[in-house]
């Protein structure tokens, strides 16, 4: 799978960092595929657009889920990247998504607190309620944005960062993210993407000290169209 990554997919560049818009299907980093991750595709990019003699510096800083569609952000330098990390780290980053849920939400508002246990060969997390040996916390605030007759429309802001917690938080209280099979949906989206859009970014520079807030728009093809 090659990435054709054009100029109207670049949210924000500076000397340090780039952020890009992520499709679904795409991946951030190199794996057993052998597809071309958006790490490449960004270097390349940086490469052609900056005249760059030699390879260009692209340091992944964080990653979605293959099936996930939205916002990316790549470090240009080695400084920030190690300085973006320890941001991400210490949970200075906050982080927004957007998710297209099966069933009406009946809260407006609300926050979700479960335990997860990470099955590594299936690739998959479970949710309890209870804590136990084990399990790690993971909580999430979520706002409703938009009622349809068989979906809803949210905000999240995960406030831990547990592996497919969106997804399978979701999933726990009855209402998983559309085409999201893996974790409960009724079926698959014809792309085989899921309706969880990372959002935004928003964060202080790691450098300059400025305020950042980065949005990447939601897809609007066939898979949204609930909410077209």
């Amino acid at each position: 799978m090659q990435v054709s990554l054009t100029e109207d997919r670049i949210l924000y560049a500076d000397n340090h960092l780039i952020a890009v818009q992520k499709w679904a299907g795409e991946i951030v980093q190199g794996d057993k595929t052998g597809d071309e991750p958006l790490s490449e595709a960004v270097a390349n990019y940086i490469k052609v657009k900056y005249n760059k003699p030699g390879d260009a510096f692209v340091g992944v800083i964080h990653r979605i889920d293959r099936p996930v569609s939205g916002l990316v952000l790549f470090a240009r330098t080695s400084k920030g990247l190690s300085r973006m990390n320890e941001l991400f780290r210490e949970r200075n980053v906050k982080k927004t998504y957007r998710a297209l849920v099966e069933g009406l939400l009946q809260t407006d508002s609300g926050l979700l607190e479960h335990y997860l246990s990470k099955n590594e060969t299936q690739n998959r997390s479970r949710a309890a309620l209870k804590p136990a040996e084990g399990l790690l916390k993971c909580v999430l605030e979520y706002s409703v944005i938009q009622r349809t007759d068989r979906y809803t429309l949210i905000e999240v802001n995960p406030l831990t960062g547990r592996h497919h917690q969106i997804r399978v938080q979701l999933s726990a209280i009855g209402h998983p993210i559309k085409g999201d099979v893996k974790y409960g949906a009724r079926r698959g989206n014809r792309d085989r993407s899921i309706c969880l859009h990372a959002y935004s970014l928003a964060f202080v520079h790691p450098v300059s000290g400025s305020e950042i807030n980065i949005v990447a728009k939601l897809p609007g093809n066939e898979a949204w169209a609930p909410i077209a």
